[in-house]
């Protein structure tokens, strides 16, 4: 059965679509939107499971389930623009879905998030915690969760606090799609489908990020050599907060 998702669109020109990360939702886009939305169509979707959509579950949570779900929603000939683990999503639907967009643009997401012997990113011990400590403690979890993605930032204090102030105007995010989305970011490895990746892909990086660290540029590029790649120096996870302004221009200097 389809599940429906709510969906807000606003001004005119060229589709945009924003996908959040794992434990927000999509008010955290808002200080890019402010930026944007004089420009482009903006549409924000919130994943299922978050936000305004906290009780749209497809059943399996997965990402395939997810990203079909999302895929539903998106206007056509967008540009899709995923941010950590909504960069999974938009990856899996760029891999299953590539006639539905123009160009894929992924902000500190990559294939593959759990660190192994050839590959960067989060320990795996840091996933184990948080997904043990969801079980004990729902909004203090969260709440570290985002107090490590401005970890490195130079206001990493108050980076976490706006981002905290963005998503909590939105219902809270359901456990099951939280515990599903920190299993998606332990396990899935989208490396094989990134190498046949059929459409544009340019990716921000933050250089101070400590869970898409910039040493995976070396091996994203082996993947596909075809993406762009650009790494925001002074950013750490999530640079459209920490530097709003320089990553907006950024951003539509990129967009094909």
């Amino acid at each position: 059965m389809s599940v429906r998702l709510k969906v807000s669109t606003m001004g005119s020109g060229k589709q945009l679509v924003f996908l959040h990360g794992w434990g927000v939702n999509s008010g955290v886009w808002q200080p890019l939107i402010n930026i944007l939305k004089d420009e482009f169509c903006i549409t924000t979707i919130d994943l299922p499971g978050y936000g305004l959509n906290h009780q749209q579950l497809p059943i399996p949570y997965n990402l395939q389930n997810v990203a079909k779900t999302v895929a539903e929603h998106i206007p056509a000939n967008c540009i899709l623009i995923g941010w950590s683990l909504g960069g999974l999503v938009a990856q899996q639907i760029a891999n299953a879905y590539p006639e539905k967009l123009k160009q894929l643009v992924l902000i500190c997401s990559s294939p593959k998030f759990s660190k192994s012997a050839d590959w960067p990113g989060i320990e795996p011990k840091v996933l184990d915690f948080f997904t043990q400590q969801l079980e004990l403690n729902f909004s203090k979890t969260l709440e570290r969760f985002l107090a490590i993605q401005a970890v490195g930032s130079v206001n990493a204090r108050q980076d976490a606090k706006t981002i905290k102030q963005a998503v909590q105007p939105y219902p809270p995010p359901s456990s099951v799609a939280l515990a599903a989305g920190l299993d998606m970011l332990q396990s899935i490895d989208l490396r094989e489908q990134f190498k046949i990746l059929s459409i544009p892909c340019q990716m921000f990086l933050g250089r101070l990020d400590t869970l898409v660290p910039d040493k995976v540029v070396p091996v994203v590029r082996q993947l596909n050599s075809k993406v762009t790649i650009e790494i925001i120096t002074g950013a750490s996870h999530a640079p459209f907060i920490s530097n709003t302004e320089s990553f907006a221009k950024r951003l539509v200097k990129a967009l094909v």
